[in-house]
């Protein structure tokens, strides 16, 4: 997406111990052909100078608009979020993507974990906002987690993520051989233990596990920009296509790490991100 002089956005960072946060800022500078945009943040302050507002050069990727402000609650309400919902809780000048773990004095305060640290915070209402995906240009409200929106049944062929060092961004195929209130027993497709005698099991939380994507259209070639996800190390790592080669090959950078890989058309698939209980098709990264 471009971004104008004065835009009011939100800025996202990949830096360990802030995944998942964003923080209010507003464009001061934009160069959409290099993709980078120069912000000043609404409450951060400059290190040099605390008297001032502090300012950065961003990659478009890390930038979306405000999301509006959400509706009022129902009449006759007597909570605004329910447990297993997706919410944003404004803590330390910043959004934090987080999901609603209990909810306390009626509705007053909430207990919120958050996925990338499993910590958990109580929160007043007034804290929190309904989680807001931006998605091809339009804003995609996630609903509450629960087995019957998702289908998490057992039995049921899911995707299984991991909040480990290194594995950020990853997705691995699994099977649920058990369950209950809170958490998943899953056995991995290809994942073996370490004396690889047998598939690897393992005791997952809901905010770890999403259904397996929709069977997707045949791509005959996947563009420039295009985020994909590709299939490396037994999992599906989120990336974007960096270079086009010859004979159906691709150069795919992964953000987490920092790095481009090479990969055939047969290893890449069409991205979809797993939003309010549905499937929702990814944008291109940005534009040029």
């Amino acid at each position: 997406m471009l971004y104008s002089t004065g835009d009011k956005v939100e800025v996202s960072s990949d830096e360990d111990g802030f995944r998942g946060a964003r923080f209010a800022a507003r464009v001061v500078r934009s160069t959409p052909k290099l993709g980078r945009f120069a912000v000043e943040y609404e409450t951060l302050m400059s290190d040099s100078d605390p008297t001032k507002k502090h300012r950065e050069t961003v990659d478009g990727t890390h930038l979306r608009p405000r999301p509006p402000s959400p509706p009022p609650p129902a009449a006759g309400s007597a909570s605004c979020f329910g447990v297993g919902q997706r919410v944003d809780a404004l803590q330390n000048e910043a959004w934090w993507d987080g999901v609603v773990r209990e909810v306390l004095d009626g509705g007053g305060r909430y207990r919120v974990v958050f996925p990338e640290s499993k910590e958990e915070t109580e929160f007043a209402a007034a804290e929190l906002r309904v989680h807001m995906e931006w998605v091809n240009g339009e804003w995609v409200v996630s609903g509450r987690k629960n087995m019957l929106e998702t289908e998490l049944n057992i039995g049921s062929m899911v995707e299984v993520s991991s909040d480990d060092e290194g594995f950020h961004g990853a997705w691995f195929t699994a099977t649920i051989i058990g369950a209950t209130d809170k958490d998943f027993f899953v056995e991995y497709q290809s994942l073996r233990t370490d004396d690889e005698t047998k598939l690897l099991t393992e005791t997952v939380d809901l905010l770890h596990i999403r259904p397996t994507p929709p069977d997707a259209p045949v791509v005959e070639k996947f563009n420039l920009l295009e985020e994909v996800d590709a299939f490396h190390n037994d999992g599906w790592w989120v990336g974007v296509v960096s270079k086009v080669l010859d004979g159906q090959r691709y150069m795919v950078y992964f953000r987490p790490w920092k790095e481009e890989i090479e990969f055939g058309h047969n290893d890449l698939r069409l991205h979809h991100d797993w939003i309010g209980g549905r499937w929702v098709r990814a944008s291109q990264v940005m534009e040029m």
